[in-house]
Formats: C-alpha cells, structure tokens, sequence
C-alpha cells in the first residue's frame, strides 16, 4: 500500500485570503454607510430642532397659562409681544414673549417693575418672529430660524 501525499493547490491559499477581503470590504462599506446615515439624520434633527421649537415652547406656555384672560397679545418695550399674566399671592407677574435682535426671547417680571427687551432671556434664535391675533380665542405665530425655514402655528385659548 502506497500512501499518497496531498498536493497543496494555490487556490487553497488563495481562498481563504479572497474570502477575508471580501468580508472586510462588505464591513468597511456597512460601516461608512451606517455613518452617512447617522449624519444625514442628526443634521435634519438638528434643522427641525430650531425650525419648530420656538413654537412648541410659546404653545407650552401659552397652555399653561390659559385661564381666565390670562393670556393676551400686547406691547412691551415697543414690540409685539404675548403678554401672560401669573398671579401669586397678592403680586402679579408678567411674562412677555417677544423677538428682540434676532433673539426669541421670554421675561419674567413682576407688575410695575421697570425692564427692557434686552434683559429678557433667549430661548432661541430666529431670523423673524411675528404674532398676530386672529379672533379672541386664536394666534398665529409664524418663525423663521437663521437657516431662512419658516414655520408657523395657530394657538387657540380654551378659557376666556
């Protein structure tokens, strides 16, 4: 009986080294793949983020505040602004809501206290900002962020 030795062929070699590659360049594309879309996703959360906010946070408040004539479109420092009032105690607060220097902006201060726009607090920064008040119950508020997207919204009050 005669033992026969095994010949080694180049595609033994070959194979293996093929197959490796191929499994590397099938993970490295998944991985730069995975990473556009991760980017292309936080971009367009990033741009939702500042296009809508600003009305989300001003419906918020104006829900929270909605009682009895509480809530109303007025004048502060020379600009639009929607007035809510708080009354704790005996004192009465206002916060005003308003656009100043491409900034909106809110301030809270209590009734008879001397402010500007400027000391109000900026909650986001927006290119336009404009209120209007369409009957006695609905708003309109209408914001553009810096990226020149426009959103708007229409807020109606539940109590009067």
């Amino acid at each position: 009986m005669g033992f026969r030795l095994k010949r080694r062929h180049m595609i033994d070699l070959l194979f293996p080294i093929a197959l490796f590659f191929v499994f590397a360049l099938s993970a490295l594309t998944l991985i730069l793949l995975a990473a556009g879309i991760y980017q292309s996703t936080t971009a367009n959360s990033s741009l939702q983020y500042t296009s809508r906010t600003g009305l989300a946070y001003i419906s918020e408040k104006i829900h929270q505040n909605d009682e009895g004539g509480a809530v109303y479109l007025g004048h502060f420092d020379g600009l639009d602004a929607i007035i809510l009032e708080q009354k704790q105690g005996d004192t009465l607060y206002h916060t005003y809501i308003y656009a100043y220097d491409q900034d909106l902006k809110e301030l809270l201060i209590k009734e008879g206290v001397m402010a500007s726009a400027a000391d109000g607090r900026t909650i986001l920064e927006v290119q336009d900002f404009s209120i209007e008040q369409i009957s006695d119950r609905l708003f309109r508020f209408s914001c553009t962020d810096q990226e020149n997207r426009t959103s708007s919204a229409v807020i109606g009050l539940r109590s009067r």
